[in-house]
């Protein structure tokens, strides 16, 4: 008997998700930062053994769109509402349980659902206890409290979720990874430094397109563009004497060097184009 199927993690922004999907996985697929909205994709990672096959969906963190692209990171949400066999619902142990309960119940989902509530090292015990209690009187999910980060309850919450598999046949075959491109993961790797590095507006006003990618003997050779919306915003990505984009380029290779494992040549360029977040042919062009 083979068990397969889709298991798509939804939350609010801050809930962890893409953290938990890169330990379910065992590779870092989707960035990782503090900031809300990192996510703007759906980020697909696939898990096979003998026995199954998990494709695991990180969905961007959910949000009442203020842009055309806040609009496509929620049509991004919507499909994965339809397609999952199973919902796992995640919420930051410190957050307010009512809201959460209040958010997905508003998802209307037909799937079987889990609801995980993360960071739960963060808690004592008792206050632990509490918030487990408040959920499971939701009565709509069965609760598992994990750290995503710390990787505790990684494998009783795999085991539960091969538990809940249909049965079915392989989606893809068995050393598929992510549907995505390297191309795209390239992009993702830049952004995600921009998020690291800088403050305010800056991440969220920033796309990245890899215009070149070329696999040479010796190393790859990376172009790629780094889109703002201001002038001033550029003048920040590049720095004093270009010292800002010199470190996102220096840390950005690190991380690409260690995916595709090998040596890469990466140039960045940055690019104004304003209002691209509300543009269907700039978002088209990033990916969106």
């Amino acid at each position: 008997m083979h068990k397969a199927g889709f298991v798509n993690i939804f939350g609010k922004a801050n809930a962890g998700k893409s953290t938990l999907m890169n330990a379910l996985v065992g590779e870092k697929l989707a960035i990782v930062s503090p900031k809300v909205q990192t996510t703007r994709h759906r980020i697909t990672g696939v898990v096979s053994t003998v026995d199954y096959q998990i494709v695991f969906s990180d969905t961007p963190g959910i949000i009442d769109p203020r842009y055309r692209l806040h609009e496509k990171m929620m049509g991004a949400v919507k499909s994965a509402l339809e397609d999952a066999d199973i919902a796992m619902l995640m919420m930051d142990a410190r957050d307010n349980v009512a809201e959460n309960l209040e958010l997905f119940s508003s998802l209307k989902l037909k799937a079987t659902c889990i609801l995980v509530v993360n960071k739960a090292d963060l808690l004592k015990k008792e206050a632990l206890e509490e918030v487990v209690k408040q959920c499971e009187a939701w009565g709509k999910a069965e609760v598992v409290a994990i750290s995503a980060l710390k990787k505790d309850g990684i494998p009783a919450l795999l085991e539960r979720i091969v538990g809940l598999l249909p049965e079915s046949e392989a989606f893809y075959p068995e050393d598929t990874l992510t549907d995505k491109s390297t191309r795209f993961f390239v992009a993702e790797m830049i952004r995600e430094k921009i998020f690291h590095l800088f403050d305010e507006e800056i991440p969220y006003h920033t796309a990245v397109a890899v215009t070149q990618y070329q696999e040479k003997t010796t190393l790859i050779k990376i172009t790629a563009e780094i889109i703002v919306t201001r002038e001033t915003q550029k003048a920040i990505i590049l720095g004093d004497k270009g010292s800002s984009i010199k470190k996102i380029g220096t840390l950005a290779r690190q991380d690409i060097e260690k995916f595709v494992g090998q040596k890469v040549f990466l140039e960045l360029f940055v690019k104004v184009r304003g209002k691209w977040r509300d543009n269907d042919i700039y978002l088209k062009e990033y990916g969106y």
